[in-house]
């Protein structure tokens, strides 16, 4: 299967020199439907994404049926690159009670989704689908902003903004840079619902 982590050679350079742009938000498209998470680990607490159904119909389908198969729960956020963002969600290979040196490579027993890009910018917040560099490859892994990311836009599907929590996302436990930002001992989904 092929490794379902965000394509960074080679832009890493690019993502930590927008770390320091300015931290402000895109508005959230409404009142819900909204991805909560319940976060455990080093710094436990509860982020709140405002999904975008209008933009990415399939993409939201999806979150709300892995979260429906209570999919998300317990796993882990496998890689997390300081000044670019945070990624989670393979419900095949990074649950917590299991060995996780296999995270970020697995998907859901669902297919694969098609890509919805939109012009939904990569912005601190957003939150975006992992893919291997088939477009069409999205399927369980989603990843949350640290900051913007302008050479994302067009290239991976938006689904959502954090509009509560951020403060969360900005504690979760960073990776090895040297190692594409794997975690050890990483922080986790404690629970997903949709609310």
């Amino acid at each position: 299967m092929l490794r379902r982590d965000l394509l960074c050679a080679g832009l890493m350079g690019v993502a930590l020199s927008v770390s320091a742009v300015g931290a402000s938000a895109q508005t959230a498209d409404g009142p819900g439907p909204n991805l909560v998470l319940e976060v455990a680990g080093a710094h436990p607490g509860r982020i709140v994404i405002d999904l975008f159904p209008d933009v990415a119909p399939e993409h939201v389908k999806r979150i709300e049926q892995l979260v429906t198969d209570h999919a998300y729960d317990g796993v882990v956020f496998h890689r997390v690159i300081d000044g670019f963002m945070a990624q989670t969600g393979d419900v095949q290979f990074g649950k917590r009670e299991g060995d996780t040196s296999m995270a970020g490579m697995g998907g859901s027993s669902y297919p694969d989704l098609k890509a919805e890009f939109s012009d939904k910018s990569f912005e601190r917040g957003t939150v975006g689908m992992a893919r291997s560099s088939n477009p069409n490859s999205a399927n369980s892994q989603f990843f949350i902003m640290f900051a913007p990311a302008p050479h994302l836009n067009g290239q991976y599907t938006v689904f959502g903004q954090v509009i509560e929590g951020m403060d969360i996302v900005d504690a979760i436990k960073k990776g090895d840079a040297a190692r594409n930002g794997l975690v050890t001992e990483p922080d986790y989904i404690a629970s997903a619902t949709i609310e």
